[in-house]
């Protein structure tokens, strides 16, 4: 049998040879090619090739595994991961996980003075992202008292806020400002290096009577400050449960919905400018009760979850599912996806591939500093 022969240019590779496989024979007959270049050509790839691409020289694999090609890989391909039936609660243990879904690994982040939402004194909440200028992965930690009224008498709490970074492995005090005691923490959403809290101000005027008022809580992955936002002046007093975050665009997304479920008003944040929100459509459902909207497409479009017939006697169990919507035609497009049941039973998010994690070893935990490897997949907390 004769022998393949090997194609003697890269303009002789057809055409329905991959991307990837046309950047590794162009690299191949060019010996002489400075690692520089060949970098420049993987950075091109996308992911599942590149990480198998580590295994054709120990070159390669040192070059992709290098805390700079991690860093400065970026992919154009994002993915829609939907999951049933998540956790949302306040952590009710002492370890995070760190999950990155394109590489499939995680790590384990050992979270310290976790509260007991069973004792009701004091409150953790857990806000995380990813620094613009140093590509660290950060975790936020916010401690605070559950009760208004018991601020005064509860003389410490463990540590008002604490930032992990996952190169130095440690917790530490923030190098920004903190938030005001007075500000009660609610749901939160990350967007593109700034975590966002649904919040809430409290204060005691007037005899005891204690006066509050929705806003914005910021944390920036940067400078690590934290900034209060105000709300448009139709939802300052707005009940926190009809209020929801998501994010369009890399710009904060506020979803007002009203008591009856049927009706969801779709607000953007303005170049994260304080009480700027432009009003953008609202979503309408007569016949049936919009749950949540879970996320947006590039487009534009929500992902709404949605319980039909709500009020049908013949029906033997609830269930939802979940549509697009498109604001133009006002009109709904069934994914396909259902589930029993109603409020929090999906969790819908896209995500671009990275290379985050990479370089860090499987089942690594991570507590005070030191890093040990965990036997096993450790059960925790996830973001």
């Amino acid at each position: 049998m004769a022998k393949k022969s090997e194609p003697d240019s890269v303009e002789n590779v057809p055409y329905t040879k991959t991307l990837a496989s046309r950047a590794v024979i162009k690299i191949k007959m060019s010996d002489n090619m400075p690692l520089e270049v060949q970098e420049e050509i993987l950075k091109m790839l996308p992911m599942k090739p590149l990480i198998q691409f580590r295994s054709v020289s120990k070159v390669w694999k040192s070059l992709i595994d290098s805390s700079h090609f991690i860093a400065h890989y970026s992919s154009p391909h994002t993915h829609l991961l939907v999951l049933e039936d998540p956790a949302y609660a306040y952590p009710t243990s002492d370890t995070a996980i760190l999950w990155n879904i394109s590489i499939r690994k995680a790590v384990v982040v050992v979270v310290p003075n976790v509260a007991d939402p069973k004792e009701r004194i004091y409150f953790t909440h857990l806000g995380f992202g990813v620094c613009p200028e140093t590509v660290d992965i950060k975790i936020v930690k916010v401690t605070q008292i559950a009760t208004w009224n018991r601020t005064e008498s509860i003389s410490c709490i463990p540590w008002q806020v604490e930032v992990f970074t996952l190169s130095t492995r440690v917790w530490r005090s923030p190098r920004g400002n903190l938030p005001r005691k007075s500000i009660k923490f609610g749901y939160g959403h990350g967007i593109d290096g700034v975590f966002y809290w649904l919040a809430t101000n409290r204060s005691t005027i007037n005899d005891g009577f204690m006066y509050k008022y929705n806003l914005i809580i910021s944390f920036d992955m940067v400078s690590e400050e934290f900034r209060e936002i105000t709300f448009p002046n139709s939802l300052v007093h707005k009940s926190r449960d009809n209020l929801w975050f998501s994010s369009l665009r890399k710009s904060l997304v506020l979803l007002e919905h009203n008591d009856e479920m049927t009706n969801v008003v779709v607000w953007m944040m303005d170049g994260g400018v304080s009480n700027s929100f432009a009003k953008l459509f609202t979503i309408h459902a007569p016949h049936a009760k919009i749950l949540r909207v879970r996320e947006f497409r590039k487009s534009g479009e929500p992902i709404v979850q949605i319980m039909e017939d709500p009020f049908d006697p013949d029906r033997i169990y609830v269930s939802s599912s979940l549509f697009v919507y498109e604001p133009n035609s006002k009109r709904f497009s069934e994914l396909g996806i259902s589930a029993r049941g109603a409020h929090d039973l999906f969790s819908v998010h896209f995500y671009m591939e990275t290379l985050l994690l990479l370089d860090q070893p499987e089942f690594a935990v991570y507590d005070k500093g030191e890093r040990y490897i965990a036997k096993g997949r450790p059960k925790t907390e996830g973001f």
